[in-house]
């Protein structure tokens, strides 16, 4: 292993991690519910699955504290340049997933375009975009005292808003939150998520504000880690941090409740500690302890190489399985479910078994690109 991929290596493998466990949180099997841990909390609180997006947020500011810097030599217009055109390209990418496969069937089976009418303006890939494109900006043209100061107000300006503009009795309901009512006021219900049964958006524009604090404190975590050193001191300092703002945290959540559908300033604080605590734990497995030559990172690594793309065809394949009927108003994906899975392991074991087939699937795509040396950035 060369210098260079040494040097991403604990990046890789948590990258790769994350992008693991984020299809087999969103791809459970269907005809059981899965289990707990690998559910979303229904409203305030946590659950490990609500760490797993938050985490390839960090991931993203990790990258970004190797890349930025080569920013620096070039002027601002071509570094504008470079951060917009990504920006565009993967949010019209998740733009083009929620509007995918671009027709519908009608009732007597005749094929029609899909209504763009109706189709979902922002979401998972649409977050990152605009999380990347607002942290590009604040690091690349403040000091990084003034980025912490910037990521204090984000914090804190995002609380506020949600209590002078949400309702006032429950600023912090699904119904009655400030971002809601933006979100409808820019795009309307038939744009929003309306998996919770109502029109509302996890991933809404105002919510955006406390998300760009997962990318600057990724970046930080980078920054330092190449700065100081993967030693003892590097990992301590960190894990220090982590539990500082894991504290912090909790003690907020007193008063403004750990949510990740609201994407509360408590959630930043809890899932970048985490996030601390489990890169220092890599660095030290990998790096200080030299553990690198073990199989089990090779798993991880074939993902962490090409991260957006596996999220992408994860999410595309399960539509695809959705849209191919089976008979008896069934499709494929429930289909697989009823007769194998749920045949084998009755309940949540059987969704679990398919999470993890499924995961192995998209594996296996990145394992022949990685392979082929195909790594396919945005």
């Amino acid at each position: 292993m060369n210098g260079q991929s040494q040097r991403f290596l604990s990046l890789d493998v948590f990258r790769g991690m994350t992008i693991c466990f984020m299809i087999i949180v969103n791809t459970p099997g269907s005809g059981a519910s899965p289990f707990a841990p690998l559910e979303h909390a229904q409203w305030h609180g946590f659950t490990p699955t609500d760490l797993v997006f938050p985490s390839f947020l960090f991931a993203v500011g990790n990258a970004m504290s190797f890349s930025l810097g080569r920013y620096k030599e070039i002027s601002n217009a071509a570094f504008f340049k470079k951060i917009i055109k990504r920006t565009l390209l993967i949010f019209l990418i998740g733009y083009l997933m929620y509007w995918f496969p671009f027709f519908r069937l009608d009732n007597s089976g005749h094929i029609t375009g899909a209504p763009i009418s109706n189709t979902r303006i922002m979401g998972v890939l649409q977050r990152i975009a605009l999380s990347y494109f607002f942290a590009s900006l604040l690091i690349h043209y403040l000091r990084p005292k003034k980025v912490v100061i910037a990521s204090i107000l984000l914090l804190l300006g995002y609380w506020i808003i949600l209590l002078l503009f949400g309702d006032r009795d429950q600023p912090y309901s699904m119904l009655g939150n400030a971002g809601i009512y933006l979100d409808k006021f820019l795009m309307g219900p038939n744009h929003m998520y309306h998996g919770e049964g109502v029109a509302f958006d996890p991933e809404g524009w105002l919510s955006t504000m406390t998300s760009i604090v997962n990318v600057v404190i990724g970046y930080f975590a980078g920054k330092f880690i190449q700065e100081k050193g993967k030693g003892y001191e590097t990992i301590s300092k960190l894990m220090l941090t982590g539990a500082l703002l894991i504290f912090i945290a909790l003690w907020w959540n007193m008063v403004f409740p750990i949510n990740k559908k609201l994407w509360s300033s408590p959630f930043v604080l809890l899932t970048t500690g985490i996030d601390l605590l489990l890169i220092s734990a890599l660095v030290y497995i990998l790096e200080i302890k030299n553990q690198n030559q073990l199989k089990w990172t090779d798993f991880f690594l074939i993902l962490g190489r090409n991260p957006l793309f596996i999220y992408i065809l994860s999410e595309v394949l399960v539509i695809i399985l959705y849209m191919i009927p089976t008979g008896g108003g069934e499709n494929l994906f429930g289909s697989i479910n009823s007769t194998v899975f749920q045949t084998i392991a009755p309940g949540a074991i059987g969704s679990f078994l398919f999470a993890i087939s499924f995961m192995l699937v998209c594996w296996a795509v990145g394992w022949w690109l990685n392979k082929r040396r195909i790594y396919i950035k945005v």
